[in-house]
């Protein structure tokens, strides 16, 4: 099954449903609407046409319709997942604005978006016993990457930039759009790694193989690139063919635990996510010992502001089974134990959610070709799913991460200089293939 193929499964709030009365129900769904907003104008009609309204008039009056009984009680018994579900499945409707203005408004509202009375019981307990979850075992990593990275492979390039990066932009100002922010994230990253011409790099996660060719073309490195997604794998292959770059890149099919080579740089960008808390003194071990003796390590993840906390439930069972976002508490820990040293860390606070909003925007501009593809329902979820981040890296405590490693204490220049210095250079590297690129195309054409 894949995240395109998700089913809620409800039955047992039909048996809870006859243990509660309607009126008791509004009342308490009122309280709880009262509770999540303070500021703000919202409406919310119930089927039988009662409207409860909260918060104080200002701002987008947004309406939200409950389109059955049911509904009031998944989300008094547990509102961070039915929100999403009954979005999802039509059973809760948007006027007067969008889904991300509701959800938006809730995060204007409601610190680190965690709902009050039961729900905020419910978050307390999952994020007490997230530690106690199973390991991502191999055999589990790879489902979990089935799930989400192997759906229909034309939904990814409805939004995504040219270069199919799907994790983190570096916006440099205000006035870059996706394609140059996700080119700036690819140049700041390889200024932090230090890379010397002809190096042999490893990267982690390497999705359908933009970073890895980067470094082939602009380093000449030599770049393992591993990935548990067949359809990454293909596309991967396929790009650095067309680049002429097969020669210096070898995409394969791997978990990062099978690893027996030593690298002169390893680079992981957004697949520390999927990792899972208990797997996390072995990946930085598997990072040590895979790391040559003057080697750097540049890790670029997810993370969280506001310390441990579990993973929304909707996001969990829906778009990333298996994934956890950890405070850097959770993380040095275990970077400590692997005998790795910390020699920089970067906190970048809303590039995700400016990085989201570009998706979003270009998701719902093609709406109608994704319906066409996945349905409707999948485009609800996938709407919800990058509405919902959004607002997570904007209130909810969320935060991208950009971690550098070694194994010396000398690896790395004394002063954070060295970054801003390679990224001119590679500037200009790229403005003089942009023009070689633009040159051969013309030519092509005639």
């Amino acid at each position: 099954m894949t995240i395109a193929d998700a089913e809620p499964d409800g039955a047992w709030q039909v048996l809870a449903f006859g243990c509660f009365g309607r009126d008791a129900m509004i009342f308490a769904l009122r309280s709880l609407i009262n509770r999540c907003i303070q500021h703000g104008s919202l409406t919310l009609v119930l089927p039988g046409g009662e409207q409860l309204t909260t918060g104080d008039g200002s701002g987008l009056p947004l309406i939200i319709r409950l389109k059955d009984t049911r509904a009031i009680l998944e989300l008094l018994l547990n509102p961070e997942l039915a929100l999403g579900e009954l979005y999802m499945d039509g059973r809760l409707i948007v006027s007067g604005g969008s889904i991300y203005d509701f959800l938006d408004l809730l995060g204007r509202n409601m610190p680190g978006l965690v709902p009050p009375q039961i729900g905020r019981w419910r978050h307390a307990i999952r994020t007490g016993i997230d530690r106690w979850k199973r390991v991502n075992s191999e055999k589990i990593a790879r489902r979990n990457v089935h799930y989400h990275y192997d759906i229909d492979d034309r939904i990814y390039s409805l939004f995504l930039d040219r270069d199919r990066q799907y994790s983190c932009a570096y916006f440099e100002s205000e006035h870059q759009n996706l394609e140059q922010a996700q080119i700036a994230k690819k140049r700041h990253i390889a200024a932090k790694l230090l890379v010397p011409t002809g190096a042999s790099v490893l990267d982690i996660g390497s999705g359908w193989g933009g970073l890895a060719l980067y470094l082939a073309d602009f380093y000449s490195a030599h770049v393992t690139g591993l990935t548990l997604s067949p359809q990454q794998l293909k596309m991967a292959e396929r790009r650095a063919d067309e680049k002429g770059l097969k020669p210096r890149v070898h995409f394969c099919l791997q978990d990062y635990r099978a690893l027996s080579d030593t690298f002169d740089r390893i680079v992981s960008v957004g697949m520390f996510e999927h990792v899972g808390l208990r797997s996390y003194e072995t990946f930085f071990k598997v990072i040590s010992r895979s790391l040559k003796p003057d080697g750097i390590a540049l890790l670029h993840s997810i993370g969280r502001l506001d310390g441990q906390s579990a993973t929304n439930p909707w996001i969990a069972k829906y778009i990333f089974p298996g994934g956890h976002m950890p405070s850097l508490a959770e993380v040095l820990p275990a970077v400590e134990n692997s005998g790795l040293i910390v020699t920089d860390i970067e906190i970048l606070r809303l590039h995700y959610a400016d990085t989201l909003a570009a998706w979003r925007n270009r998701f719902l501009s093609h709406r109608a070709d994704a319906a066409a593809v996945l349905g409707e329902r999948f485009c609800r979820m996938w709407e919800f799913y990058l509405a919902g981040s959004e607002v997570g890296f904007r209130y909810g405590g969320l935060m991208v991460f950009q971690m550098q490693l070694t194994r010396k204490i000398d690896a790395i220049p004394n002063t954070r200089n060295y970054i801003a210095e390679e990224e001119s250079r590679l500037r200009q590297l790229e403005q003089a293939a942009a023009k070689h690129e633009a040159v051969m195309q013309l030519v092509h054409s005639r």
